[in-house]
């Protein structure tokens, strides 16, 4: 039981790198995981976002950087700690990920038109619990 639903996991992430082909050519996936995050959570520092994505800082430095390079997160001084920088979202940053659920929506309605919308309720039920056992 538990080997099958492992090997059903795995397909995830054929799922997961087919909706990341919606996205933007100039916004790839780590990007847009930085934007959802700062959405999800508010703004933060850089070792927190790193923690949240669970991911080296190194990496999660990159994908500020390109996010920030291109106005979708401000970096502005932590007021309890010159050294460290504040990320937050932008309006711009705002705006793309409304552009991003648009799109990741419309994959999912192409992809599941035929399903009912239960087995869909279902499903999205079953991935939450899955994900709060974590």
């Amino acid at each position: 039981m538990y080997e099958e639903l492992a090997r059903q996991l795995t397909g995830i992430g054929a799922v997961k790198r087919d909706l990341a082909r919606t996205l933007p050519a100039d916004c790839p996936p780590g990007s847009a995981a930085v934007l959802t995050v700062l959405d999800r959570h508010g703004e933060m520092r850089l070792s927190r976002l790193a923690e949240l994505l669970a991911i080296d800082i190194s990496v999660t430095s990159r994908h500020v950087t390109h996010v920030a390079d291109r106005g979708w997160i401000a970096r502005e001084a932590d007021p309890g700690d010159g050294r460290s920088r504040i990320l937050r979202l932008t309006p711009s940053g705002r705006a793309l990920l409304l552009e991003l659920g648009a799109r990741y929506t419309a994959a999912l309605e192409r992809t599941l038109g035929d399903w009912s919308a239960e087995d869909i309720t279902v499903l999205t039920t079953l991935l939450a619990r899955l994900r709060s056992s974590f």
